[in-house]
């Protein structure tokens, strides 16, 4: 973050699945998946800062330490229904100039793919952005084959997507999948204890209880 204006100039992504008999539980486990259950998740709305780079999720966490309040744009789904499909996509939209901000949307379904749940929350990121910038957006008409890219007022919009999808567990325990986009402080001191996710229980979770 820069400054006390708590403008992120690093971001990754990452996603994770977890399935228990409670609600609650299933999404600790979905986040340790992640890598990021140490850290005290605050959710915030969907701009992408100019310039943000984006980093790799080993060197995300590498700057994350134990109980850090960690600003992220996250989607997540649950279900306790056997085998009912589930999933949870972060997508995001740059314009081609870093000058302007960028988009992320978060999106979750049920009973869809992975592959239409992710390509809904890209086109949801790029549709934000055309209005911020003026332009209308319809996903076939904006699309340029050659350039495999959205064009906005005639340039290139760069998209893409993190998804996790599951299907719920035969015996009925919560599941639990989450996408998510990390913003990541800048230019602080080395973190003395890194993020330490636990290991989940490699046992089977006891069977949910009869209501």
């Amino acid at each position: 973050m820069r400054g006390r204006a708590l403008i992120p100039q690093r971001v990754f992504f990452t996603k994770g699945v977890g399935v228990a008999p409670h609600k609650l539980q299933s999404l600790e486990w979905a986040l340790r998946d992640a890598g990021i259950s140490a850290c005290n998740l605050v959710r915030v709305s969907s701009i992408l800062p100019p310039h943000c780079k984006q980093v790799s999720k080993e060197v995300g966490l590498e700057q994350l330490r134990a109980g850090q309040i960690v600003y992220c744009v996250l989607a997540d789904a649950a279900t306790d229904e056997p085998q009912r499909l589930i999933a949870a996509s972060i997508g995001y939209a740059l314009p081609k100039s870093r000058e302007q901000y960028g988009y992320l949307a978060e999106h979750h379904t049920y009973g869809q793919t992975s592959q239409a749940t992710g390509q809904d929350a890209e086109e949801l990121a790029a549709a934000m952005l055309a209005a911020t910038l003026g332009a209308k957006f319809d996903p076939k008409k904006s699309w340029n084959q050659q350039e495999q890219a959205y064009q906005i007022h005639g340039s290139p919009v760069k998209t893409g997507n993190v998804t996790q999808w599951a299907k719920g567990h035969p015996d009925g325990l919560w599941t639990t999948v989450l996408a998510v986009a990390v913003f990541v402080p800048e230019d602080q001191e080395p973190a003395p204890t890194k993020v330490i996710v636990p290991k989940r229980p490699t046992r089977t979770p006891a069977k949910k209880r009869k209501k």
